[in-house]
C-alpha cells in the first residue's frame, strides 16, 4: 500500500479519526521511507477481528508480523527492530 516492497515488514493497525493513528502513520512513515521498508496500515473499522484483538490499544504497530508498540509509536525503538533481520 504505502510502501515501496511488496512485502511490507511493517503494518500500522488503527482506525480513521483518531489522532494517535494520525501521529503513527508519520513516524512509521518516515521511518519507513528512511529505511527503504515497506508498510501497511489496516482499519480496525474494517475488520471485525482486528477491532475485537486491537480496539483499546490502537494505534498498533507490527513488525515482520509481530507486535511492536502501541498507543505511540517510537521512532528509535521502530528504527532498531527495523535493522534486526525480517523474521
Amino acid at each position: 500500500m504505502e510502501g515501496q516492497p511488496d512485502d511490507p515488514r511493517i503494518t500500522l493497525i488503527g482506525r480513521p479519526g483518531c489522532h494517535l493513528c494520525d501521529e503513527a502513520r508519520e513516524v512509521v512513515s518516515e521511518v519507513a521511507e528512511e529505511l527503504g521498508v515497506g508498510w501497511q496500515e489496516w482499519s480496525i473499522d474494517d475488520d471485525d477481528a482486528l477491532r475485537e484483538q486491537y480496539w483499546e490499544e490502537i494505534p498498533v504497530t507490527l513488525v515482520d508480523g509481530a507486535p511492536h508498540d502501541f498507543w505511540r509509536v517510537s521512532p528509535d525503538r521502530l528504527r532498531a527492530a527495523l535493522r534486526r533481520a525480517p523474521r
